[in-house]
Protein backbone atom coordinates (compact mmCIF):
# COMPACT_ATOMS: atom_id res chain seq x y z
CA UNK A 1 0.00 0.00 0.00
CA UNK A 2 2.89 2.36 0.69
CA UNK A 3 4.27 1.66 -2.76
CA UNK A 4 0.93 2.28 -4.48
CA UNK A 5 0.29 5.41 -2.42
CA UNK A 6 3.66 7.03 -3.12
CA UNK A 7 3.62 6.03 -6.78
CA UNK A 8 0.10 7.37 -7.28
CA UNK A 9 0.77 10.58 -5.36
CA UNK A 10 3.84 11.44 -7.39
CA UNK A 11 2.12 10.49 -10.64
CA UNK A 12 -0.93 12.59 -9.80
CA UNK A 13 1.23 15.64 -9.06
CA UNK A 14 3.20 15.17 -12.30
CA UNK A 15 0.04 14.95 -14.39
CA UNK A 16 -1.41 17.92 -12.51
CA UNK A 17 1.68 19.96 -13.39
CA UNK A 18 1.45 18.88 -17.02
CA UNK A 19 -2.25 19.51 -17.68
CA UNK A 20 -2.95 22.79 -15.90
CA UNK A 21 -1.27 24.38 -18.92
CA UNK A 22 -4.17 23.10 -21.06
CA UNK A 23 -6.83 24.41 -18.68
CA UNK A 24 -5.25 27.88 -18.69
CA UNK A 25 -4.59 28.05 -22.43
CA UNK A 26 -6.60 31.20 -23.13
CA UNK A 27 -4.98 33.17 -20.29
CA UNK A 28 -1.47 31.94 -21.12
CA UNK A 29 -2.03 32.97 -24.74
CA UNK A 30 -2.84 36.52 -23.62
CA UNK A 31 0.31 36.76 -21.45
CA UNK A 32 2.94 35.15 -23.66
CA UNK A 33 2.00 36.26 -27.18
CA UNK A 34 1.46 39.76 -28.67
CA UNK A 35 -1.96 41.29 -28.00
CA UNK A 36 -1.94 42.55 -31.59
CA UNK A 37 -2.50 38.99 -32.82
CA UNK A 38 -5.98 37.56 -33.31
CA UNK A 39 -7.36 35.49 -30.43
CA UNK A 40 -7.56 32.32 -32.52
CA UNK A 41 -3.93 32.68 -33.59
CA UNK A 42 -2.67 33.16 -30.04
CA UNK A 43 -4.68 30.16 -28.87
CA UNK A 44 -3.33 28.04 -31.71
CA UNK A 45 0.24 29.09 -30.84
CA UNK A 46 -0.36 28.22 -27.19
CA UNK A 47 -1.76 24.82 -28.15
CA UNK A 48 1.47 24.43 -30.13
CA UNK A 49 3.46 24.96 -26.93
CA UNK A 50 1.18 22.47 -25.22
CA UNK A 51 1.88 19.97 -27.99
CA UNK A 52 5.64 20.57 -27.70
CA UNK A 53 5.51 18.85 -24.33
CA UNK A 54 4.27 15.71 -26.06
CA UNK A 55 6.97 15.91 -28.74
CA UNK A 56 9.63 15.89 -26.00
CA UNK A 57 8.28 12.70 -24.44
CA UNK A 58 10.13 10.10 -26.56
CA UNK A 59 13.65 11.35 -25.86
CA UNK A 60 13.08 11.83 -22.14
CA UNK A 61 11.18 8.58 -21.86
CA UNK A 62 13.77 6.53 -23.75
CA UNK A 63 16.70 7.91 -21.76
CA UNK A 64 14.99 7.29 -18.42
CA UNK A 65 13.67 3.90 -19.54
CA UNK A 66 17.18 2.82 -20.57
CA UNK A 67 18.51 3.53 -17.07
CA UNK A 68 15.36 2.03 -15.58
CA UNK A 69 16.08 -1.30 -17.32
CA UNK A 70 19.81 -1.17 -16.60
CA UNK A 71 20.22 0.62 -13.25
CA UNK A 72 16.86 0.13 -11.57
CA UNK A 73 13.28 1.38 -11.66
CA UNK A 74 13.38 3.34 -8.40
CA UNK A 75 16.12 5.85 -9.29
CA UNK A 76 14.43 6.90 -12.52
CA UNK A 77 11.01 6.97 -10.91
CA UNK A 78 12.29 9.48 -8.34
CA UNK A 79 14.19 11.67 -10.81
CA UNK A 80 11.15 12.17 -13.06
CA UNK A 81 9.31 14.06 -10.30
CA UNK A 82 12.20 16.52 -9.89
CA UNK A 83 12.36 17.10 -13.65
CA UNK A 84 8.66 18.00 -13.61
CA UNK A 85 8.56 20.11 -10.45
CA UNK A 86 11.33 22.57 -11.33
CA UNK A 87 9.97 23.83 -14.69
CA UNK A 88 6.43 23.98 -13.28
CA UNK A 89 7.63 26.24 -10.49
CA UNK A 90 9.50 28.40 -13.01
CA UNK A 91 6.36 28.75 -15.16
CA UNK A 92 4.60 30.31 -12.21
CA UNK A 93 7.39 32.90 -11.91
CA UNK A 94 8.06 33.58 -15.61
CA UNK A 95 7.36 37.16 -16.81
CA UNK A 96 5.15 37.59 -19.86
CA UNK A 97 5.56 39.01 -23.36
CA UNK A 98 5.25 42.60 -22.12
CA UNK A 99 8.49 42.15 -20.11
CA UNK A 100 10.59 39.63 -22.05
CA UNK A 101 9.21 40.08 -25.56
CA UNK A 102 9.85 37.11 -27.83
CA UNK A 103 11.95 35.54 -25.08
CA UNK A 104 8.82 34.80 -23.04
CA UNK A 105 7.27 32.18 -25.36
CA UNK A 106 10.75 30.80 -26.10
CA UNK A 107 11.51 30.17 -22.41
CA UNK A 108 8.01 28.78 -21.96
CA UNK A 109 8.70 26.37 -24.82
CA UNK A 110 11.90 25.15 -23.11
CA UNK A 111 10.04 24.60 -19.85
CA UNK A 112 7.31 22.63 -21.66
CA UNK A 113 9.98 20.45 -23.26
CA UNK A 114 11.43 19.71 -19.81
CA UNK A 115 7.96 18.80 -18.55
CA UNK A 116 7.46 16.54 -21.55
CA UNK A 117 10.73 14.74 -20.89
CA UNK A 118 9.68 14.17 -17.27
CA UNK A 119 6.21 12.88 -18.04
CA UNK A 120 7.72 10.60 -20.67
CA UNK A 121 9.35 8.61 -17.91
CA UNK A 122 6.61 8.92 -15.29
CA UNK A 123 3.68 6.99 -16.71
CA UNK A 124 5.67 4.06 -18.18
CA UNK A 125 7.85 3.92 -15.07
CA UNK A 126 4.84 3.97 -12.79
CA UNK A 127 3.04 1.18 -14.64
CA UNK A 128 6.12 -1.02 -14.63
CA UNK A 129 6.86 -0.23 -11.00
CA UNK A 130 3.45 -1.10 -9.56
CA UNK A 131 2.86 -4.11 -11.82
CA UNK A 132 6.15 -5.66 -10.69
CA UNK A 133 5.27 -4.99 -7.05
CA UNK A 134 1.74 -6.39 -7.36
CA UNK A 135 0.78 -9.81 -5.94
CA UNK A 136 0.15 -12.60 -8.50
CA UNK A 137 -3.14 -12.13 -10.33
CA UNK A 138 -3.50 -8.49 -9.27
CA UNK A 139 -1.31 -6.66 -11.78
CA UNK A 140 -4.36 -5.33 -13.63
CA UNK A 141 -5.83 -3.88 -10.45
CA UNK A 142 -2.46 -2.31 -9.57
CA UNK A 143 -2.19 -0.72 -13.01
CA UNK A 144 -5.80 0.47 -12.81
CA UNK A 145 -5.17 2.06 -9.41
CA UNK A 146 -2.06 3.86 -10.65
CA UNK A 147 -3.82 5.00 -13.82
CA UNK A 148 -6.60 6.29 -11.60
CA UNK A 149 -3.93 8.15 -9.64
CA UNK A 150 -2.53 9.66 -12.83
CA UNK A 151 -5.96 10.81 -13.97
CA UNK A 152 -6.44 12.02 -10.42
CA UNK A 153 -3.79 14.60 -11.27
CA UNK A 154 -6.10 15.94 -13.97
CA UNK A 155 -8.91 15.90 -11.40
CA UNK A 156 -6.72 17.88 -9.01
CA UNK A 157 -5.99 20.40 -11.74
CA UNK A 158 -9.69 20.82 -12.50
CA UNK A 159 -10.42 21.30 -8.79
CA UNK A 160 -7.74 23.96 -8.33
CA UNK A 161 -8.87 25.92 -11.40
CA UNK A 162 -12.52 25.69 -10.32
CA UNK A 163 -11.60 26.87 -6.81
CA UNK A 164 -9.79 29.84 -8.31
CA UNK A 165 -12.92 30.84 -10.19
CA UNK A 166 -14.85 30.57 -6.93
CA UNK A 167 -12.55 32.78 -4.87
CA UNK A 168 -11.19 35.20 -7.47
CA UNK A 169 -12.69 37.41 -10.12
CA UNK A 170 -12.00 36.80 -13.80
CA UNK A 171 -9.76 39.89 -13.91
CA UNK A 172 -7.74 38.73 -10.90
CA UNK A 173 -7.21 35.30 -12.44
CA UNK A 174 -6.14 36.82 -15.76
CA UNK A 175 -3.79 39.26 -14.03
CA UNK A 176 -1.92 37.08 -11.52
CA UNK A 177 -4.15 34.27 -10.25
CA UNK A 178 -3.24 31.92 -13.11
CA UNK A 179 0.26 31.63 -11.62
CA UNK A 180 -1.00 30.02 -8.39
CA UNK A 181 -1.65 26.51 -9.82
CA UNK A 182 1.88 26.39 -11.24
CA UNK A 183 3.49 27.51 -7.99
CA UNK A 184 1.48 24.96 -5.98
CA UNK A 185 2.36 22.18 -8.41
CA UNK A 186 6.07 22.94 -8.30
CA UNK A 187 6.19 23.03 -4.49
CA UNK A 188 4.22 19.82 -4.00
CA UNK A 189 6.22 18.12 -6.75
CA UNK A 190 9.44 18.74 -4.84
CA UNK A 191 7.78 17.24 -1.78
CA UNK A 192 6.76 14.15 -3.76
CA UNK A 193 10.37 13.67 -4.86
CA UNK A 194 11.48 13.53 -1.23
CA UNK A 195 8.73 11.05 -0.33
CA UNK A 196 9.65 8.72 -3.20
CA UNK A 197 13.03 8.09 -1.61
CA UNK A 198 11.14 5.70 0.70
CA UNK A 199 10.15 3.43 -2.18
CA UNK A 200 11.78 0.00 -2.59
CA UNK A 201 13.20 -1.41 -5.82
CA UNK A 202 10.84 -3.84 -7.57
CA UNK A 203 11.19 -7.59 -6.86
CA UNK A 204 11.36 -8.33 -10.61
CA UNK A 205 14.37 -6.05 -11.14
CA UNK A 206 16.13 -7.36 -8.03
CA UNK A 207 15.67 -10.91 -9.33
CA UNK A 208 17.00 -9.97 -12.78
CA UNK A 209 19.99 -8.29 -11.14
CA UNK A 210 20.67 -11.35 -8.99
CA UNK A 211 20.53 -13.66 -12.00
CA UNK A 212 22.63 -11.28 -14.15
CA UNK A 213 19.78 -11.08 -16.66
CA UNK A 214 20.18 -7.36 -17.22
CA UNK A 215 21.07 -6.81 -20.84
CA UNK A 216 24.44 -5.32 -21.74
CA UNK A 217 22.95 -4.26 -25.09
CA UNK A 218 20.87 -1.14 -25.52
CA UNK A 219 17.29 -2.25 -24.74
CA UNK A 220 15.95 -0.21 -27.64
CA UNK A 221 17.94 -2.28 -30.15
CA UNK A 222 16.55 -5.48 -28.64
CA UNK A 223 13.06 -4.07 -29.01
CA UNK A 224 13.51 -3.13 -32.66
CA UNK A 225 15.05 -6.52 -33.44
CA UNK A 226 12.80 -8.91 -31.53
CA UNK A 227 9.65 -7.09 -30.47
CA UNK A 228 8.52 -5.01 -33.43
CA UNK A 229 4.97 -6.36 -33.38
CA UNK A 230 4.59 -5.54 -29.70
CA UNK A 231 5.87 -2.01 -30.32
CA UNK A 232 3.49 -1.36 -33.22
CA UNK A 233 0.44 -2.74 -31.39
CA UNK A 234 1.30 -0.75 -28.28
CA UNK A 235 1.65 2.43 -30.33
CA UNK A 236 -1.78 1.84 -31.87
CA UNK A 237 -3.44 1.42 -28.49
CA UNK A 238 -1.68 4.50 -27.11
CA UNK A 239 -3.23 6.55 -29.91
CA UNK A 240 -6.63 5.67 -28.49
CA UNK A 241 -5.48 6.64 -24.99
CA UNK A 242 -4.28 10.05 -26.22
CA UNK A 243 -7.56 10.72 -27.98
CA UNK A 244 -9.61 9.88 -24.90
CA UNK A 245 -7.52 12.06 -22.56
CA UNK A 246 -6.71 14.99 -24.85
CA UNK A 247 -10.02 15.35 -26.71
CA UNK A 248 -12.55 14.34 -24.05
CA UNK A 249 -10.86 15.93 -21.01
CA UNK A 250 -8.06 18.40 -21.71
CA UNK A 251 -9.39 20.15 -24.83
CA UNK A 252 -13.04 19.99 -23.83
CA UNK A 253 -13.14 23.23 -21.75
CA UNK A 254 -11.58 25.54 -24.37
CA UNK A 255 -13.50 23.82 -27.21
CA UNK A 256 -16.86 24.19 -25.47
CA UNK A 257 -16.07 27.80 -24.64
CA UNK A 258 -15.12 28.61 -28.23
CA UNK A 259 -17.65 26.49 -30.15
CA UNK A 260 -20.73 26.85 -27.98
CA UNK A 261 -19.93 29.91 -25.79
CA UNK A 262 -20.26 28.00 -22.53
CA UNK A 263 -18.84 29.79 -19.49
CA UNK A 264 -15.38 28.83 -18.17
CA UNK A 265 -16.89 27.93 -14.79
CA UNK A 266 -19.33 25.43 -16.31
CA UNK A 267 -16.69 23.87 -18.56
CA UNK A 268 -14.39 23.38 -15.58
CA UNK A 269 -17.22 21.77 -13.62
CA UNK A 270 -17.75 19.49 -16.60
CA UNK A 271 -14.04 18.69 -16.71
CA UNK A 272 -14.14 17.89 -13.00
CA UNK A 273 -17.09 15.51 -13.47
CA UNK A 274 -15.49 13.89 -16.50
CA UNK A 275 -12.18 13.27 -14.79
CA UNK A 276 -13.76 11.97 -11.60
CA UNK A 277 -15.77 9.42 -13.58
CA UNK A 278 -12.71 8.60 -15.70
CA UNK A 279 -10.74 7.85 -12.53
CA UNK A 280 -13.29 5.32 -11.31
CA UNK A 281 -13.69 3.86 -14.78
CA UNK A 282 -10.01 3.04 -15.27
CA UNK A 283 -9.77 1.39 -11.84
CA UNK A 284 -12.71 -0.87 -12.69
CA UNK A 285 -11.52 -1.76 -16.19
CA UNK A 286 -7.98 -2.40 -14.92
CA UNK A 287 -9.29 -4.76 -12.25
CA UNK A 288 -11.41 -6.61 -14.82
CA UNK A 289 -8.28 -7.53 -16.81
CA UNK A 290 -7.26 -9.84 -13.97
CA UNK A 291 -10.37 -11.97 -14.58
CA UNK A 292 -11.58 -11.45 -18.16
CA UNK A 293 -9.80 -11.80 -21.54
CA UNK A 294 -8.21 -8.56 -22.66
CA UNK A 295 -9.57 -8.86 -26.21
CA UNK A 296 -13.16 -9.18 -25.01
CA UNK A 297 -12.75 -6.13 -22.81
CA UNK A 298 -11.15 -4.20 -25.69
CA UNK A 299 -14.15 -4.90 -27.92
CA UNK A 300 -16.57 -3.72 -25.21
CA UNK A 301 -14.71 -0.58 -24.17
CA UNK A 302 -13.85 0.56 -27.71
CA UNK A 303 -17.56 0.72 -28.53
CA UNK A 304 -18.38 2.46 -25.27
CA UNK A 305 -15.64 5.06 -25.87
CA UNK A 306 -17.07 5.97 -29.29
CA UNK A 307 -20.55 6.36 -27.79
CA UNK A 308 -19.26 8.56 -24.97
CA UNK A 309 -17.46 10.90 -27.37
CA UNK A 310 -20.55 11.20 -29.58
CA UNK A 311 -22.72 12.02 -26.56
CA UNK A 312 -20.38 14.72 -25.28
CA UNK A 313 -19.85 16.62 -28.52
CA UNK A 314 -23.12 15.71 -30.25
CA UNK A 315 -25.80 15.88 -27.55
CA UNK A 316 -24.49 18.23 -24.84
CA UNK A 317 -24.64 21.37 -27.06
CA UNK A 318 -28.27 20.63 -27.97
CA UNK A 319 -29.43 20.84 -24.35
CA UNK A 320 -27.90 23.91 -22.67
CA UNK A 321 -27.07 23.34 -19.03
CA UNK A 322 -26.45 19.59 -19.39
CA UNK A 323 -22.73 19.72 -20.22
CA UNK A 324 -21.70 18.47 -16.76
CA UNK A 325 -23.92 15.39 -17.04
CA UNK A 326 -22.74 14.46 -20.52
CA UNK A 327 -19.12 15.06 -19.53
CA UNK A 328 -19.59 12.62 -16.65
CA UNK A 329 -20.99 10.05 -19.08
CA UNK A 330 -18.02 10.48 -21.40
CA UNK A 331 -15.65 9.95 -18.46
CA UNK A 332 -17.37 6.70 -17.53
CA UNK A 333 -16.90 5.57 -21.13
CA UNK A 334 -13.09 5.95 -20.98
CA UNK A 335 -12.28 2.59 -19.38
CA UNK A 336 -10.25 1.71 -22.48
CA UNK A 337 -7.50 3.94 -21.07
CA UNK A 338 -6.54 1.34 -18.43
CA UNK A 339 -6.52 -1.52 -20.96
CA UNK A 340 -3.66 0.17 -22.81
CA UNK A 341 -0.93 -0.13 -20.13
CA UNK A 342 -2.09 -3.65 -19.22
CA UNK A 343 -1.68 -4.71 -22.85
CA UNK A 344 1.75 -3.08 -23.11
CA UNK A 345 3.05 -4.66 -19.91
CA UNK A 346 1.97 -8.08 -21.12
CA UNK A 347 3.60 -7.55 -24.51
CA UNK A 348 7.21 -7.10 -23.31
CA UNK A 349 9.52 -9.36 -21.21
CA UNK A 350 10.95 -7.93 -17.95
CA UNK A 351 14.46 -7.28 -19.33
CA UNK A 352 13.15 -4.66 -21.79
CA UNK A 353 9.73 -3.95 -20.29
CA UNK A 354 10.42 -0.39 -19.16
CA UNK A 355 12.01 0.51 -22.50
CA UNK A 356 9.30 -1.27 -24.49
CA UNK A 357 6.45 0.50 -22.75
CA UNK A 358 8.26 3.84 -22.83
CA UNK A 359 9.24 3.64 -26.52
CA UNK A 360 5.76 2.66 -27.68
CA UNK A 361 3.84 4.96 -25.37
CA UNK A 362 5.96 8.07 -25.80
CA UNK A 363 6.50 7.98 -29.55
CA UNK A 364 2.79 7.43 -30.11
CA UNK A 365 1.85 10.11 -27.57
CA UNK A 366 4.37 12.52 -29.11
CA UNK A 367 3.00 12.07 -32.62
CA UNK A 368 -0.71 11.84 -31.91
CA UNK A 369 -0.87 13.78 -28.65
CA UNK A 370 1.22 16.56 -30.16
CA UNK A 371 -0.76 16.76 -33.40
CA UNK A 372 -4.25 16.18 -32.00
CA UNK A 373 -4.87 19.74 -30.65
CA UNK A 374 -3.85 21.29 -33.98
CA UNK A 375 -5.84 18.72 -35.97
CA UNK A 376 -8.99 19.21 -33.91
CA UNK A 377 -8.63 23.01 -34.04
CA UNK A 378 -8.42 22.88 -37.84
CA UNK A 379 -11.32 20.43 -38.24
CA UNK A 380 -13.94 21.98 -35.94
CA UNK A 381 -14.65 24.86 -38.36
CA UNK A 382 -15.81 22.18 -40.81
CA UNK A 383 -18.01 20.35 -38.28
CA UNK A 384 -18.43 20.67 -34.51
CA UNK A 385 -18.63 16.86 -34.39
CA UNK A 386 -14.99 16.54 -35.48
CA UNK A 387 -13.77 15.67 -31.93
CA UNK A 388 -16.30 12.83 -31.62
CA UNK A 389 -15.48 11.44 -35.06
CA UNK A 390 -11.78 11.54 -34.27
CA UNK A 391 -12.16 9.66 -30.98
CA UNK A 392 -14.41 7.05 -32.62
CA UNK A 393 -11.84 6.41 -35.31
CA UNK A 394 -9.04 5.98 -32.80
CA UNK A 395 -11.20 3.59 -30.75
CA UNK A 396 -11.21 1.24 -33.75
CA UNK A 397 -7.43 1.57 -34.10
CA UNK A 398 -6.93 0.75 -30.43
CA UNK A 399 -9.19 -2.28 -30.66
CA UNK A 400 -7.13 -3.65 -33.54
CA UNK A 401 -3.90 -2.98 -31.63
CA UNK A 402 -5.02 -4.85 -28.50
CA UNK A 403 -6.51 -7.69 -30.54
CA UNK A 404 -3.19 -8.49 -32.22
CA UNK A 405 -0.86 -7.57 -29.34
CA UNK A 406 1.37 -10.48 -28.21
CA UNK A 407 1.69 -11.65 -24.61
CA UNK A 408 5.05 -12.65 -23.16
Amino acid sequence: MRTFALASLGGALEFYDFVIFAFLTKIIAAHFFPLTQADWLRQTETFGLFGAGYLARPLGGLVMAHFGDVSGRKKVFTFSVLLMAVPTLMMGLLPGYDVLGAGAPLILLILRVMQGAAIGGEAPGGWVFVSEHAPPGRAGLAVGLLTGGLTGGILLGSTVILAMHGFMTADEIADHGWRIPFLLGGIFGLGAMVLRRWLDETPVFREMHARAEISDTLPVWILLKRHRRAVLCSMATTWTLTAAIVVLVLMMPPLMQTLHHISPEETMRASLASTLCLTFSVIISGALTDFLPLRRLALLYAGILALGASALYGLAPRWPGTLVEWAAVSGLCCGFVALVPVGMLRAFPPAVRFSGVSLSYNISYAVFGGLTPAMISSLVPQTPLAPALYVSGTALVGLIGLWFSPEE
